[in-house]
């Protein structure tokens, strides 16, 4: 998004927008129990393009938040939130829910510097989403090899992989006197399955709504000569 007329625009919710129902007030971590307390807009100079500016009050602690959000023309809306919780509450809806569940885990147990639970969660992750893409191989590295093999991932993502190391280790069965998950290894598989996912998930996404939209704006086709 170049500009924040954009937004809405494309990509984001489908339906009415209802932003009350959806914030996570960032203070006190409850979900939609919020009501606006003030809202104003501005209109596009050249379009019928409206932002939306709500100030929301949360309804347990009092806390306030301001929502930008927009109407895009196919009928969606999207929004954006300050200040917003720094803690993660929720994945792509593009994610498979077994995978999201466990990508949550991990950037949690990072947060929370919990080394070792965060690469668990993170591998965890990996092989749920490797099994759902069709991978076949011994351990997590071989997965990857397949499925970039298959067209299914960039090269640059093996390269990567053959890197980092908490890939290569089995940290949910360890062993009498293993060392525990060093940080930064916890952190580069976190930040390798963070890619990973936008790779396998996200971009096909955005690009079967890029591809839908632009057949949405082409021209009928003409009568046959």
């Amino acid at each position: 998004m170049d500009s924040w007329w954009e937004l809405g625009e494309g990509s984001g919710l489908s339906g009415p927008a209802s932003l009350v129902h959806l914030v996570t007030c960032p203070f006190c971590m409850e979900r939609g129990n919020f009501k606006t307390a003030f809202h104003a807009e501005k209109k596009h100079a050249a379009s019928k393009k409206r932002l939306n500016f709500d100030t929301l009050e949360c309804g347990n602690c009092k806390g306030y938040v301001m929502c930008l959000w927009s109407s895009g023309g196919g009928g969606g809306y999207d929004y954006r939130v300050l200040p917003y919780p720094l803690r993660l509450e929720r994945h792509p809806e593009e994610w498979p829910k077994d995978v999201g569940r466990f990508w949550l885990q991990a950037h949690r147990n990072l947060t929370d510097e919990s080394w070792d639970a965060a690469a668990v969660m993170a591998r965890s992750a990996l092989q749920v989403a490797l099994r759902e893409q069709k991978a076949s191989g011994a351990n997590l590295k071989l997965e990857i090899a397949d499925l970039a093999t298959k067209g299914g991932l960039p090269p640059v993502m093996r390269e990567w992989s053959d890197s980092v190391r908490e890939l290569g280790n089995d940290s949910a069965h360890p062993k009498p006197g293993q060392p525990p998950t060093d940080r930064r290894d916890a952190a580069d598989i976190v930040r390798f399955l963070d890619f990973f996912l936008e790779c396998v998930y996200t971009l096909p996404h955005r690009i079967g709504e890029y591809r839908a939209r632009n057949k949405k704006k082409a021209p009928p086709p003409g009568p046959a000569p």
